[in-house]
């Protein structure tokens, strides 16, 4: 099969796949596009960009046309000025959180290749979202999940018609059995840590951010850090836009982790302290891109620090008392957002983005 501008290039080892998709490259290392979608035309004027289709108003910057859509995209960016910044709500998603920007792109590369099964392993919302959008487009989907995941995003998994398959222990155990279907021929990997058609979705959140800015990135943006799903997908989408020429400057990207689970902080400044059990959804000791994250990081002069439970459950208190119903794990970054400014890594000065990235309701 010929993938034209689905072909395939290895992080690590540069290796290419140009005639059949992969899910990983053969020295084990994650794969991205070969070549970058981008648009050949400059920045059009804010005033007369048509932003009705919503994320997919981006499609010169996206691999593959709208094939699977709930109409997404275009969250609203507000004024939060008990935080000094600016939220973008990502919880208004048709499936309550950003990863329905991954699964919109994801499924529709999957039905541009034929695809006709998709597999995922996810402590909740990214299951949620392909489960909902695989139905949408028509495709079966298994969905491997914690035994302990909550029951509503086990109720949104069912419900959309996937199967969930429960695995008892670490979340890392139910990423090892979702591997094991996948090299067992059980499925397409719908992966957000590993397809790259999800991250050319999550890069939507720096275009739209841009836009609703009239083409300007902030100083900063904050976000959770998991497997680096936002964060890396902010990173690609600020670069894709400079690179265009839509933007002059790209934004320092500054992570927020769960104390704990905290990989890129402790490579970045050493052992950490503390535990963090209420943001489950960034819950990641071995994140599959994390050298790309440190390079995402080294590239901005950014940072990834670490938050401990009471600092996170403070912080939801705080964000629900001001109207903003998010999950728990959304409270990491604008609890971290203090914390920077605290160690002077961000001035008072600073214009700071930072998303909400998932719906209160799925508690």
């Amino acid at each position: 099969m010929s993938l034209s501008n689905l072909s395939l290039r290895c992080s690590a080892c540069g290796e290419t796949y140009e005639t059949a998709w992969a899910w990983r490259c053969d020295c084990g290392a994650p794969l991205d596009f070969l070549a970058d979608a981008r648009p050949s035309r400059s920045a059009p004027d804010p005033r007369e960009f048509d932003d009705r289709r919503g994320l997919w108003s981006f499609a010169d910057f996206l691999p593959v046309g709208p094939h699977v859509t709930l109409g997404e995209g275009m969250t609203p960016l507000v004024d939060a000025p008990e935080w000094d910044a600016a939220f973008k709500l990502e919880y208004v998603f048709p499936t309550g959180s950003f990863k329905d920007r991954g699964a919109t792109t994801t499924l529709s590369v999957a039905t541009e290749l034929g695809v006709e099964k998709v597999v995922e392993d996810s402590s909740g919302n990214a299951g949620a979202a392909i489960a909902t959008y695989a139905a949408r487009a028509g495709i079966d989907a298994d969905i491997y999940v914690p035994a302990s995941v909550k029951a509503a995003k086990l109720r949104a998994i069912e419900r959309a018609g996937a199967t969930p398959v429960r695995v008892e222990g670490s979340r890392e155990d139910v990423t090892d059995a979702c591997l094991e279907a996948v090299e067992d021929g059980d499925g397409w990997y719908a992966s957000h840590a590993w397809n790259p058609a999800f991250f050319a979705g999550t890069a939507t959140f720096a275009y739209e951010v841009a836009y609703q800015r009239g083409w300007s990135a902030p100083d900063a943006v904050v976000t959770p850090l998991g497997h680096g799903t936002l964060f890396l997908g902010a990173y690609r989408g600020f670069r894709a836009l400079r690179d265009a020429g839509w933007i002059d400057e790209m934004p320092k990207l500054l992570g927020a982790q769960a104390a704990g689970y905290a990989p890129v902080a402790e490579e970045l400044h050493g052992p950490t302290e503390g535990t963090n059990d209420v943001a489950d959804g960034i819950q990641i000791r071995d994140p599959t891109r994390l050298d790309q994250i440190l390079d995402a990081v080294d590239a901005t002069d950014g940072d990834a620090i670490a938050l401990t439970e009471d600092a996170v459950e403070t912080e939801l208190d705080r964000l629900h008392r001001r109207g903003f119903y998010t999950e728990p794990t959304c409270a990491v970054a604008p609890a971290a957002l203090g914390e920077y400014r605290e160690r002077g890594v961000l001035s008072d000065d600073d214009d700071v983005v930072v998303p909400l990235t998932g719906s209160g309701l799925k508690n």
